[in-house]
């Protein structure tokens, strides 16, 4: 099953998403272009799945908000037994 993407805004130098997940959805394997931060909406645990076949389950909690640098390569997986949301916002 597949992540729900709505784009908020879209403009020459940032993208943002909000990412909803039903349980067990997934975003599909993908390569970040641009440096990233998310806002998780909520408490929950996501499923990370590197090319290699590694798993890892995260943590994450409502408004603890991350960043990454662009080139993160993996799927991510809702781990909960409910829908779990965050927004992701792309640096341009």
């Amino acid at each position: 099953m597949q992540a729900q993407a709505t784009v908020q805004i879209d403009n020459a130098r940032t993208r943002v998403t909000e990412w909803r997940f039903a349980p067990g959805a997934e975003t599909g394997e993908h390569i970040h272009e641009y440096d990233y931060v998310v806002v998780p909406g909520m408490d929950g645990d996501l499923k990370i799945v590197l090319p290699d076949g590694t798993q890892t389950v995260v943590s994450l909690s409502a408004g603890q908000s991350y960043f990454r640098e662009k080139g993160v390569h993996h799927n991510v997986i809702n781990a909960n037994s409910f829908e779990y949301s965050f927004v992701e916002i792309e640096f341009k």
